[in-house]
């Protein structure tokens, strides 16, 4: 479901304020004044977003569940990581085939290159989507109030590429991208990642985190049989630009606790409960 920027803001600063007032157990009508919101409409906006009701939600928000996840046997995770970008990677129920650019393109930094561009509306509030002939480059949230222009950070990332503005180019994607994930619903979605080769090997391992399950930064330095290297593993998280499809939001500290994220703590919480929400209402409906 598709919302309006300012509908995606109410959602946030009402799942912020489930948060902060767990032990309180705050009813419907307190959280819906909270965004300026009538109890119908709040909970009418709400459900149509999360497709449960903010009361059930709030138990997917809590470092007690995540610490539950965390506990759970991850068998994706668990099976050797093997290098090499040659098989696709399965996100959702969409395929995602990922491309590594070459030394020679990462030295050129884009020169030569056509990336197209457009911001659109998404669950997750605005995001920027940037496409090349070869797949998906960038995929960002907008921050309120972030100042720079939104391809701001695509242009630092590729310098002398030609970049131009064209929703017609990117808002395709859209539905591929958030509509249709967990529907069963197969389409090929090519990305294409800037990275080193450590840094590539982390994001591919990203990949194998299914939804609604989260992975330690250990856990991921274990997958890439780097055991050693969390840290690492947490920078390169950091570096990854391409949201939701690579789901970096779906790493978490082993104590629990969502950490940050590069686009919000506060917009990692709702993806986390999002997907938590779906696959608890696909498997009992709300």
């Amino acid at each position: 479901m598709m919302l309006r920027g300012e509908d995606y803001g109410r959602i946030e600063q009402a799942i912020l304020y489930l948060d902060s007032h767990f032990y309180e157990h705050p009813g419907l009508g307190e959280v819906a004044r909270s965004v300026g919101l009538s109890e119908y409409h709040f909970q009418r906006l709400f459900t149509r977003w999360a497709g449960i009701s903010p009361k059930r939600f709030l138990q997917f928000l809590t470092a007690h569940y995540a610490r539950d996840l965390l506990r759970e046997p991850r068998s994706l995770l668990q099976v050797t990581y093997h290098a090499g970008l040659s098989g696709p990677s399965r996100l959702h129920d969409l395929i995602v085939s990922v491309h590594a650019v070459t030394p020679g393109e990462l030295k050129r930094g884009g020169a030569g290159l056509t990336i197209r561009y457009g911001t659109h509306a998404s669950p997750f509030g605005e995001c920027l989507i940037a496409v090349t002939e070869r797949g998906i480059c960038a995929l960002s949230f907008l921050v309120p109030g972030g100042g720079d222009h939104p391809a701001a950070e695509l242009r630092r990332q590729w310098p002398h590429a030609q970049l131009e503005h064209s929703t017609a180019a990117t808002g395709p994607l859209l539905e591929r991208i958030f509509t249709l994930a967990g529907t069963g619903a197969t389409a090929a979605l090519p990305i294409v990642l800037k990275g080193t080769n450590f840094q590539i090997r982390v994001w591919e391992a990203l990949l194998r985190i299914p939804p609604a399950t989260v992975a330690s930064y250990d856990d991921i330095a274990a997958a890439i049989g780097a055991p050693r290297a969390a840290r690492a593993v947490g920078a390169a998280v950091g570096r990854n630009r391409v949201a939701f499809l690579i789901p970096c939001h779906r790493v978490i500290r082993k104590t629990g606790a969502f950490g940050e994220y590069h686009w919000g703590a506060g917009r990692k919480k709702v993806m986390l409960a999002w997907e938590a929400a779906r696959a608890g209402s696909q498997a009992s409906p709300a």
